[in-house]
């Protein structure tokens, strides 16, 4: 795939992408999570990428809102679980520590900066891919879009503050029952949760998202920011150290499991995890 240039103020390279792509559109600074040969699996290398995007729409001047966005077949796969089965099959230990706090300090990021996010969701969102859509301030997607809370399926915690989020948006109870059954979730059904702020049909969804990105990058930016730094320090302002001091190792106690190895191979070979021992 051709790589992506950030430019910066001055003009020069500030990073070469190779798994999203960056611009500017009617004052919203458009991240396009762009890698289909994993259905953007977010691994060390897209959260790096993504937090580099990040920071830098956060200062381009040129724009006043964010959107991101993914592939039509998938806004993200989750995490990337063929790395996974190559390491287990390897026989060697996977080490999920650094990833998960890469990828904390992109969902702290969304959260904390001063311009609001939309988050354009086609297809399946699974995994890491429902956190970064959380990570959002609006959620549009389409009619045939599904929310999968997949860790449970590979004997993980959900991680990327999805715990965290979904806790505070819809409740202890419901937030528990999705990521202990990691049942599926339709756009109806996220709409009536309140996570989906609007569903729309699937041609309809790009102009949806940028017609709402246009209309508040014309609104008051200061006030915009100001809102998000008052719901952040009322509902988010322990966030970082959760994800740093309970989320990681979580995470990290569960990775190391027999449950972990079987639920990897499980989903590579195509079969349901069969979850025995410790």
């Amino acid at each position: 795939m051709p790589q992506a240039l950030i430019i910066g103020k001055e003009g020069q390279d500030l990073h070469k992408l190779e798994k999203i792509q960056y611009c500017v559109q009617d004052g919203a600074a458009v991240i396009h999570m762009n890698c289909p040969g994993n259905l953007n699996a977010i691994d060390e290398r897209m959260a790096e990428e993504l937090d580099l995007a990040l920071a830098f729409a956060e200062e381009n001047p040129k724009a006043g809102i964010v959107v991101l966005k993914g592939l039509e077949r998938a806004f993200s796969a989750g995490g990337d679980i063929r790395f996974f089965y190559d390491q287990i099959q390897a026989g060697g230990e996977v080490d999920m520590d650094g990833l998960i706090g890469r990828v904390g300090a992109v969902a702290d990021r969304m959260k904390k900066m001063g311009k609001l996010i939309i988050a354009a969701v086609s297809g399946v969102a699974a995994g890491a891919g429902v956190s970064l859509a959380l990570g959002a301030d609006f959620i549009l997607c389409t009619e045939e879009t599904r929310f999968i809370l997949a860790f449970v399926n590979l004997g993980l915690v959900p991680d990327t503050g999805a715990a965290y989020l979904l806790s505070r948006s819809i409740g202890a109870a419901r937030a528990l029952e999705l990521a202990v059954t990691g049942r599926p979730v339709g756009a109806a059904e996220a709409k009536q949760l309140g996570l989906v702020y609007k569903v729309v049909p699937a041609g309809d969804l790009d102009q949806a998202v940028m017609d709402l990105a246009s209309r508040l990058a014309k609104g008051p930016l200061v006030s915009y920011a100001n809102i998000k730094k008052q719901i952040y320090d009322a509902s988010f302002a322990d966030y970082r150290k959760w994800l740093d001091e309970t989320e990681v190792p979580t995470q990290h106690e569960c990775s190391n499991t027999v449950y972990f190895r079987e639920g990897v191979r499980a989903f590579m070979e195509k079969r349901r995890p069969v979850f025995t021992g410790k």
